[in-house]
C-alpha cells in the first residue's frame, strides 16, 4: 500500500473499536482518523468497517487487511525493541513477563535492578498467554512447565517451583485437619475452572478427589490465593507465598511430583545486550536465595 499511515489508522480503529480511541493512541485529530478510513476504503473499493452507535466493527474485508496490518505492526515493534536493546547504556524500557503467581518472588528482583539502573522503566506483565519474544513483546520471560521450544529463543533453567497444599486457619478450625490423603475426599477444594489443567498438583488432585469436591473454580491464580486465605477450601500455592502468610497452614508439604520447572527465556537478538544481561545477573543472584526454588 502507498500509505502506511492509513493502514495503521485502520488497525488502531479495529483494535480499539472507536475513532476517538484510535485518535488518542495515534496522537491525531479524530477527523484525521475518519479521513484515513474513508480514503483507504475508497482506494480498496470495499467497506472495511460497519459503523454503529457503539463504534466501528471490521467487515470480512477489514479483518483480512487488519491481520496483515497487525503482523506488520508487531514486526515494527520487534525491530524497535532490538534497536533499543543495542545501546550499551542500561536505560529505557525493560519488559519482563512472567507466569501469574510469582510476583512476590520477582518484585524484589525488579526493585534491586531498578535501584542499580535508575534510568530503566520496567514493565512487568503477568498473563496466562505466552508473550511473543520474536515480535518484541518482551525482553525477558519467566515461564513454567515444559521446556519452551520456540525457535530463536535462549532458554535457561531458573529452578523448580515448590508447591504445597494449604488451608486457612479458619478453615481448619471449622473443618479439621485431614490426617491422611484418604481423608481429602471429605474436604472442599479450590481448583482451576479448566478441568484439564496441566499444573502437576492439579493432575495429582484429579486422581484422588472427586470433581464435585472442587467447590470453588477459578481462572486467575490471584483469586486462588484470595479464596485460600478466606477459608473457602484447601488449595495449592508456592511455599514462598505460604511462608509469608502466617494465616495459612500447611496441610501437605511440597513433594517433587508437584514441582514446576521455571525457565528464563530471552530472544537471541536481545540476549547479549547489556540491559538484558544485567537483569539476568540480578535475577540469578536472587534465585540462589529462594527457598521455594
Amino acid at each position: 500500500m502507498e500509505n502506511w499511515d492509513e493502514i495503521r489508522t485502520a488497525y488502531q480503529v479495529a483494535r480499539l473499536g472507536t475513532v476517538s480511541g484510535a485518535a488518542e493512541v495515534l496522537g491525531v485529530h479524530h477527523a484525521t482518523v475518519i479521513r484515513h478510513i474513508d480514503a483507504l476504503e475508497k482506494r480498496l473499493g470495499s467497506k472495511l468497517f460497519q459503523r454503529h452507535a457503539r463504534g466501528y466493527t471490521p467487515t470480512e474485508s477489514g479483518r483480512d487487511l487488519l491481520a496483515v496490518a497487525q503482523t506488520t505492526e508487531e514486526q515494527f515493534g520487534q525491530l524497535a525493541s532490538r534497536i533499543k536493546g543495542q545501546g550499551e547504556e542500561v536505560a529505557g524500557e525493560m519488559v519482563v513477563t512472567a507466569i501469574t503467581g510469582v510476583a512476590d518472588l520477582l518484585t524484589p528482583v525488579l526493585a534491586a535492578y531498578q535501584a542499580a539502573h535508575p534510568k530503566v522503566v520496567i514493565r512487568f506483565l503477568t498473563d496466562m498467554r505466552v508473550f511473543r519474544l520474536d515480535y518484541g513483546e518482551a525482553h525477558v520471560a519467566i515461564r513454567a512447565g515444559d521446556t519452551p521450544q520456540e525457535p530463536d529463543n535462549v532458554v535457561q533453567p531458573l529452578g523448580r517451583m515448590k508447591n504445597g497444599l494449604y488451608a486457612a486457619r479458619s478453615y481448619i478450625a471449622a473443618n479439621g485437619m485431614p490426617a491422611s490423603v484418604e481423608e481429602l475426599v471429605h474436604h472442599r477444594f479450590i481448583g482451576p475452572d479448566q478441568p484439564d489443567s496441566r499444573a502437576p498438583f492439579y493432575r495429582w488432585l484429579r486422581e484422588r478427589v472427586p470433581a464435585d469436591r472442587i467447590t470453588l473454580r477459578i481462572t486467575e491464580p490471584s483469586a486462588n490465593l484470595a479464596a485460600l486465605e478466606a477459608g473457602m477450601g484447601l488449595g495449592f500455592c508456592n511455599s514462598h507465598y505460604a511462608s509469608t502468610h502466617p494465616d495459612l497452614v500447611e496441610v501437605m508439604a511440597p513433594i517433587p511430583e508437584w514441582e514446576a520447572p521455571l525457565w528464563i527465556v530471552t530472544h537471541v537478538d536481545l540476549h547479549r545486550t547489556l540491559k538484558v544481561q544485567s537483569f539476568l545477573a540480578c535475577l540469578k543472584t536472587a534465585a540462589t536465595g529462594w527457598a521455594c526454588v
